[in-house]
């Protein structure tokens, strides 16, 4: 296989190709170098089905495609038993780094790496007062900005998941990236990942509200499917204008909040008709007889848009959303559905959008829907904390445009279970 025809292949929706084409990058891009900051680097971690795809292959068993990404090196915040960081570097011969600063510039003494990513999900941790797991994406971020002011250039970040588990730290991370003018890019591989039936806001149309399915925890689990909201919501007439307030409901306030309002019932149930896995059907109860701790996030927007994730542990085991359009279309649904076993593809599609911004230096989806994701995030779990209060939110008049589409990838199988029936 030359190369013109491998770089065709290894990538996706608005992949490389298209930027040959268009002239953003040369026929034959460099493999780039890439230093990976994480918090622990184990199998199935999220640092194992990002970056070790950089040397494993998109399938993750050496025999798919590459990415026009190197491993240059890796620097483990933690070193648990399973660690296989070092196991991979013997073999495929990427640096362990003592500190970020030697990842960065792989002992040479100067920023010696084209990209960073920031993978900060797994390890021990404390708490935050709100429950959130205070993952040290701060510290690893002021290491990153140190270097690229010592060195006078930057390059571009990408930071898995939330920008931070709280509003201070990610507006800082998003405040020095651009001062120090770093690409950055952040979020969920939720908005990427197949949608069945295959659905997307219209460009430009107003919304009513959006409801959307989650489930496990909401520090863990819950910022996916607020991505998955923000990615539909970016997308309405005049764009984002901010976020008003945020609430959280438990118990039986939740149902209360579908029966009698202000959430539309009609679009809770088409969020329920999408859901793929219907499990508490097998056991001839319903969907609320099957959830014993529900819950809600409630998201106002500036302009009166609002949003709604259920947390439906015992029935839902997947993520999915419906929306109202201010018109009279009909409402539209989909399940975003994830590869929930190995090899994760899912999370090759959200590699390819990395590739993307640290080939051109342009963010693939925009990192003002990771801010505010973040901040939503910790604005609802500050309300369960304290009695399910309005979390008034005026420093979240966040405003931005979006040019990013969502297409539907290349099939893949879908979720193992249904392999079963």
């Amino acid at each position: 296989m030359n190369r013109r025809s491998f770089v065709i292949r290894s990538v996706s929706t608005v992949g490389l190709s298209f930027l040959v084409q268009q002239g953003l990058i040369a026929d034959e891009p460099r493999r780039l170098q890439i230093t990976g900051l994480t918090t622990e680097y184990r199998h199935n971690s999220h640092s194992d089905v990002l970056l070790s795809r950089m040397f494993l292959n998109d399938t993750l068993d050496g025999k798919g495609q590459l990415p026009s990404l190197h491993l240059a090196s890796v620097f483990t915040d933690q070193v648990p038993a399973n660690d296989t960081s070092r196991a991979h570097a013997a073999k495929y011969g990427f640096k362990i780094s003592s500190d970020v600063r030697d990842a960065l510039t792989l002992g040479q003494g100067k920023l010696s790496v084209d990209g960073v990513m920031l993978v900060a999900e797994h390890g021990k941790y404390p708490q935050s007062d709100v429950g959130a797991t205070i993952f040290p994406k701060r510290r690893l971020f002021e290491a990153v900005a140190a270097e690229f002011q010592a060195s006078g250039r930057s390059v571009p970040v990408f930071i898995d998941k939330h920008l931070a588990d709280n509003w201070t730290d990610a507006k800082w991370i998003y405040d020095t990236a651009r001062e120090l003018k770093v690409p950055l890019m952040a979020g969920s591989s939720l908005p990427g990942t197949w949608r069945y039936p295959p659905h997307d806001v219209r460009r430009d149309a107003k919304l009513k509200q959006i409801v959307a399915f989650s489930y496990h925890t909401l520090d863990a689990y819950g910022f996916h499917g607020l991505e998955v909201i923000q990615a539909l919501a970016e997308r309405r007439a005049g764009g984002e204008t901010g976020v008003k307030q945020v609430r959280h409901l438990s118990g039986a306030a939740v149902w209360e909040l579908v029966d009698r309002g202000p959430c539309d019932k009609a679009l809770f149930e088409a969020a329920q008709r999408a859901l793929v896995d219907k499990r508490w059907m097998k056991t001839k109860k319903s969907l609320r007889e099957s959830v014993t701790e529900p819950s809600v996030i409630i998201i106002d927007y500036e302009d009166g848009l609002q949003g709604f994730l259920f947390t439906l542990n015992g029935a839902v085991t997947e993520w999915t959303a419906a929306w109202s359009y201010a018109d009279s279309s009909p409402v539209e649904a989909a399940t975003f559905d994830t590869q929930e076993w190995r090899p994760f593809y899912h999370f090759w599609l959200q590699l390819q959008g990395i590739e993307r911004m640290m080939q051109t230096g342009r963010p693939s989806w925009p990192v003002e829907r990771t801010l505010l994701t973040s901040g939503i995030l910790h604005a609802a779990m500050s309300s369960a904390k304290h009695g399910n209060e309005v979390v008034v939110t005026p420093y979240m008049k966040i405003a931005y445009q979006s040019d990013w589409n969502w297409k539907q990838p290349p099939e893949r199988p879908r979720n193992r279970w249904l392999t079963d029936q």
